[in-house]
């Protein structure tokens, strides 16, 4: 459970939840038939996005195929495309697009819009010479991997999770097999109780940190530019509230089954509003806020804006108060209701 599911979860996740796509399948309607319109096509085939599947004599024929599943897009020239190019008029073409994946068909209309642009920067450099030449520089990431994005944020949110599931399973096995009532009987009070059986999970989950940065660096390259020993601290911090979590289920259940289905209603809103797969800005504005109640997006940021940024305390001290402030929080309350029931 420490080992093989943060390695296969850290590399599966960095090559699947990838944003960029590619070979997206397209059609073509070219009533111009002409060089222009070639090359428009040649635009689109050429950046990797697209991938041509063939032509066809009208919208509808193509718009059917779409309809079937045939195809991701389809475009369509008129026939005055060229005319309109040589008159330096605005040449209009349009876009189908199967909008079912609301996701796939926004990324896809953002692709089209920037070939297209690309290809008027293209005109306007050979026929006008250009006032100003715009050059693109990329910080952090300069080969724009998302391996790197999704990479540093799985690390909080496998470590919360981790954190969580073997806390709770290991203190209800205590319960199940009887054995607190055992320790009850000995001359340790219930915090000594309370540490020693939190003191080893968390050290075998520190292991885990270890293990999720040599991946990440292995399996996609992700750089650590900032301070390592900045980077395990606030990871450390992450696997108490993962801990403190696991205590509080385990103070709600009596059995492993128990704490396991407690584990469905507490584990994917932590994935899902914790901005480490996607982008909090993409949620709703009501939804944001909460958001700031969840570990593992501070440690998110935490984590990208050492590894990829190099950032020190003096940047990070926001998240850094807030993540201790709720691991705190989490443990505190997690240990109070253990011991209560202890008592």
């Amino acid at each position: 459970m420490l080992i093989i599911p943060p390695t296969l979860n850290i590399i599966l996740f960095g090559l699947a939840l990838n944003p960029n796509f590619e070979n997206l399948r397209i059609g073509v309607v070219d009533y111009s038939a002409t060089p222009e319109s070639r090359d428009l096509v040649s635009a689109f085939t050429e950046s990797l996005v697209f991938r041509m599947e063939g032509y066809y004599a009208s919208p509808d024929d193509m718009g059917r195929v779409i309809g079937k599943g045939g195809l991701d897009a389809g475009l369509v020239i008129p026939r005055d495309f060229a005319k309109s190019r040589a008159r330096h008029e605005t040449a209009q073409v349009q876009l189908l697009v199967d909008a079912v994946n609301a996701n796939t068909a926004t990324i896809a209309g953002g692709y089209a819009a920037r070939i297209i642009g690309s290809l008027n920067q293209d005109i306007a450099i050979s026929t006008v010479r250009p006032r100003v030449t715009p050059h693109l520089t990329l910080l952090y990431n300069p080969g724009l991997k998302s391996s790197w994005f999704i990479t540093t944020g799985m690390i909080g949110l496998l470590l919360v999770l981790q954190g969580s599931v073997v806390a709770s399973a290991s203190l209800v096995r205590e319960k199940e097999i009887g054995t607190i009532e055992q320790l009850l009987m000995t001359p340790a009070g219930s915090s000594e109780l309370i540490i020693a059986k939190v003191a080893p999970i968390f050290l075998l989950l520190a292991f885990d940190i270890g293990l999720a940065l040599g991946v990440a660096r292995l399996a996609f390259g992700v750089p650590m530019r900032g301070s390592l020993l900045l980077f395990f601290f606030s990871a450390s911090l992450c696997v108490i509230c993962g801990i403190g979590l696991g205590m509080m289920i385990a103070t709600f259940t009596r059995t492993q089954q128990q704490a396991q289905l407690m584990g469905f209603f507490t584990n994917p809103p932590l994935a899902i509003l914790s901005g480490a797969t996607t982008p909090i800005e993409a949620m709703p504005a009501w939804l944001q806020p909460l958001t700031s109640l969840n570990p593992v997006k501070h440690f998110a940021i935490i984590a990208r804006s050492i590894m990829l940024k190099g950032s020190g305390v003096d940047v990070l001290y926001h998240e850094l108060l807030a993540l201790a402030v709720i691991a705190l929080f989490m443990i505190s309350l997690s240990a109070w209701r253990f011991r209560k029931q202890l008592s």
